[in-house]
């Protein structure tokens, strides 16, 4: 992980939500959807404590504390979890906060938990099998035996045929409350590694104003998580495609047995 990574996520914490049409009603979206998943997979009566080890600024976290769980919410950007905190007082969602790093989360982040979370396809930033095998095994130091664990990433067995130079351009708002937000890609020839150049722009007093900031990402394909994960002692590794989450990214699930 380079530094690029901290950079742009404490670079985006106050823009972050821009993303978005409405982050709250995303908010909200996050909690039913993600709820009734994990329901599927885990039934339980009662709170479940839930560590997202990659909260940014609070979209699950809040989403799923707003449920009845037990949040602590990491993130490597001591910018996007101080907004976090912030959102999750102001919407009245109880969590707690830390910064941490996914691969150091056993020496960081007390306790062990019945869920490890982490969505929005964050882990991808690891570009090495190294950094990813560290990652995963603290992702299972940090949970109790029979937790499981729950990451959502891009499709990228899809996208690796595709090789796309952008993401769609959305537009929301109207007037002077217009914002442009898109993705220029640039892929590396020898590696399955792209940038992430994510521009905003905003109409501001009748001029428009742009800022970007940069990222990378490694398009790490389901067969080689399957196997990151069954290295670092997970069993019961399943994916679960859009059409049967209802969650907008590919899902895999894994249990601490």
């Amino acid at each position: 992980m380079t530094d690029s990574v901290l950079n742009f996520y404490d670079q985006m914490a106050e823009d972050y939500h821009l993303i978005f049409k409405d982050w709250q009603s995303a908010i909200s979206w996050n909690g039913e959807i993600l709820d009734r998943f994990i329901q599927t997979q885990r039934p339980h009566i009662g709170p479940l404590s839930l560590l997202d080890c990659s909260c940014g600024i609070g979209t699950q976290a809040i989403a799923l504390a707003l449920h009845g769980y037990n949040v602590h919410a990491t993130d490597l950007s001591p910018a996007s979890v101080e907004r976090a905190a912030h959102e999750a007082d102001t919407l009245g969602a109880k969590i707690t906060v830390g910064v941490a790093d996914f691969r150091t989360l056993a020496a960081q982040v007390p306790g062990t938990f019945d869920i490890v979370l982490s969505c929005d396809n964050a882990l991808p930033h690891l570009l090495d099998d190294d950094d990813l095998d560290k990652a995963a095994r603290n992702m299972w130091l940090k949970l109790n035996r029979g937790g499981m664990l729950l990451i959502s990433i891009r499709d990228y067995d899809q996208l690796l045929e595709q090789r796309p130079s952008a993401d769609p351009v959305r537009v929301f708002g109207v007037g002077e409350n217009r914002r442009i937000i898109f993705q220029v890609w640039d892929w590396q020839d020898d590696a399955p590694i792209y940038t992430v150049n994510l521009f905003i722009l905003r109409q501001v007093s009748g001029e428009w104003v742009t800022s970007v900031q940069t990222t990378q990402y490694r398009a790490l394909q389901r067969t080689e998580l399957t196997q990151i994960l069954a290295k670092a002692g997970f069993s019961s590794i399943q994916w679960h495609l859009p059409d049967q989450s209802s969650f907008y990214q590919p899902i895999v699930t894994a249990i601490k047995s």
